[in-house]
C-alpha cells in the first residue's frame, strides 16, 4: 500500500489545470492548480487530477469488509483490533486496520495472527450477514449503472460511460455518491480506484486506503507503472513472480523492454497480459453476465482427523453450504471436486464427473462419499472441501430418471429446507446425519 502522498505524486497531482471534487459534500470546480481544502465544507478531502471528469471505469472496493461490519454491529470494538476467522487451525478470513498495523493479514494462520496480536478480538465469520451487506452494496451500485462486474460481495467494477447524462454529473462525483450511500445505508467505508481501464481501476483502489479515491489517467499511466513490482501486475501469483524475477525482471519497466513474442515463448499465454498491462493497456470490458466458474466451501479442523466417520460428517456439512450456494445463484454443477489436506499441508483434489448437473447437497455428498473412502485410510487430515465445477444454468438440474426417481422429492426438500433457514436460521432443520 502506497501513502496518500506518494500517490499524489505519482499520479500527477501539481499539472495546472485541474479538476477539483470533494468527496464529503460534492463541490466541484476545475482551475489551474491544486487546493488543498474545499473552499464550501472546509475538507482535506480533496481529490484532484487533470482527467477526473473525463475517467468512467473504477472499481470500488470495501475496506476490511467482514471486520468492518462486525465493527458496525458492536461499536465497542471500534478501537480494537479485530480478526475475522476460524479456529486456532484456521486462517484469517479478514481483519481490520489496526491488525494490519501489528502484521496480521489475510490468510495468514491464526496461531500466527495471534501471536502478532494477542489482543485482537477474533470472531468466526457469519457469511449470511456479510451477503445481506453486499446485497446492500450491490443495489446501492445498481441505481447508478447496469453496468457492474462483482468480484466479490464487496468489490466490483463499474462502468459509468453515458451516465452523465443521466445523473447530471460526472462518473467521479457518481462514485462519490455511491461511497458517501454505502457509509451511510450499509455503514462501512470503501475506497475507489478510478481510470480508462479495469487493470488501473483495480490498482487505483489499492492504492489509499481505507476511505481512498486514486485517479491514474491516460497521461501519467505509463509513468505511474514504471517502477512498480511485476507482482502488482493482475494475475501474477507468487511461481510466476518468483519466475520473472529469477530471469531478471523485477519491474514493469523492464517487461516492456521484451517483444511481445518473446514473452508468449517465455511465459505462455499470460505473456500477452503481460505486453499489454506493463503498457497501460487493457481492452477488457466490464461484463455484469461475469460466469461463476465453480462454488466450492471447506473447513480446516481444530485437530486432525483420521476417523471415516468424523470426515464423513464434516463432508456433509460442506456439500449443505455448496448446495444452498448453487440453488441461491441459480446454477448446477457437472464436475465435483473432493479436497482434502494432510497434517503436513500436502493438497489431495479427487475429481467426478456427473451425468448429470446437479444443485443438491445429497448428490454431492453421494458422489464425493466414495472418493473420501479411498483416502480415509488413517492419514490425519486438517481440511476438507467440495467444489462444484463445469457450471451451467439449473434449468436441467436434477431431472428425474429411472435411475434415480427420488430426485424431484430430495430437490423439493432441499429448497423446502432453504426457506426455513432463511427464515428461522441456520439451525433451524438439519438432516441426521449431522447431528452429533
Amino acid at each position: 500500500m502506497e501513502t496518500l502522498a506518494a500517490s499524489e505524486a505519482l499520479l500527477g497531482f501539481g499539472m495546472n489545470s485541474m479538476d477539483t471534487l470533494c468527496r464529503d459534500c460534492g463541490f466541484r470546480t476545475s482551475q489551474q492548480g491544486k487546493i488543498d481544502r474545499c473552499p464550501t465544507c472546509g475538507s482535506p478531502r480533496v481529490i484532484s487530477h487533470p482527467e477526473l471528469f473525463s475517467l468512467s471505469i473504477a472499481h470500488i472496493d470495501c475496506d476490511s469488509f467482514y471486520a468492518s461490519v462486525e465493527k458496525r454491529d458492536n461499536p465497542s470494538l471500534a478501537n480494537k483490533p479485530v480478526i475475522v476467522g476460524g479456529g486456532k487451525r484456521g486462517v484469517v478470513a479478514a481483519c481490520c486496520y489496526i491488525a494490519r498495523m501489528r502484521g496480521v493479514h489475510s490468510a495468514m494462520p491464526m496461531y500466527k495472527a495471534k501471536k502478532a496480536c494477542p489482543d485482537a478480538v477474533v470472531i468466526k465469520p457469519n457469511m449470511s450477514k456479510y451477503r445481506i451487506a453486499g446485497k446492500q452494496i450491490r443495489a446501492i451500485m445498481l441505481e447508478m449503472t447496469p453496468l457492474i462486474e462483482p468480484l466479490s460481495l464487496d468489490e466490483a467494477f463499474l462502468d459509468l460511460s453515458g451516465t452523465e447524462k443521466l445523473h447530471k454529473k460526472s462518473p467521479a462525483e457518481t462514485l462519490t455518491e455511491i461511497i458517501r450511500r454505502i457509509q451511510s445505508e450499509v455503514g462501512v467505508s470503501a475506497s475507489i480506484g478510478l481510470s480508462y481501464n479495469k487493470f488501473l481501476a483495480k490498482t487505483g483502489s489499492d492504492l489509499d486506503k481505507p476511505r481512498g479515491f486514486a485517479v491514474i489517467g491516460k497521461a501519467e499511466a505509463q509513468d505511474f507503472l514504471a517502477s512498480r513490482p511485476v507482482k502488482s501486475i493482475f494475475g501474477v501469483g507468487k511461481a510466476l513472480t518468483k519466475k520473472l524475477e529469477n530471469d531478471g525482471i523485477r519491474t514493469i519497466v523492464q517487461l516492456r523492454e521484451l517483444a511481445k513474442e518473446d514473452l508468449l515463448k517465455e511465459y505462455g499465454t499470460i505473456g500477452s497480459r503481460l505486453y499489454h498491462f506493463s503498457r497501460g493497456e487493457d481492452n477488457r470490458t466490464v461484463n455484469p453476465s461475469r460466469p461463476v466458474k465453480s462454488v466450492s466451501a471447506e473447513t480446516t479442523f481444530n485437530e486432525d482427523v483420521t476417523d471415516f466417520a468424523e470426515l464423513k460428517k464434516r463432508l456433509w456439512s460442506q456439500c449443505e453450504r455448496v448446495g444452498q450456494d448453487l440453488r441461491s445463484k441459480g446454477i448446477a454443477g457437472r464436475s465435483i471436486t473432493l479436497k482434502l489436506k494432510t497434517a503436513e499441508f500436502k493438497q489431495l483434489s479427487r475429481s467426478r464427473h456427473i451425468s448429470s448437473p446437479t444443485q443438491l447437497a445429497e448428490v454431492l455428498f453421494q458422489t464425493a462419499l466414495p472418493l473420501l473412502e479411498k483416502e480415509a485410510n488413517g492419514t490425519p487430515y486438517r481440511l476438507i472441501g467440495i467444489g462444484a465445477a463445469d457450471l451451467c444454468s439449473e434449468e436441467d438440474a436434477d431431472t428425474p430418471d429411472l435411475l434415480n426417481p427420488e430426485l424431484g422429492k430430495q430437490a423439493k426438500m432441499e429448497k423446502l429446507m432453504d426457506a426455513a433457514r432463511d427464515k428461522f436460521g441456520k439451525g433451524i432443520i438439519q438432516k441426521g446425519r449431522s447431528l452429533k
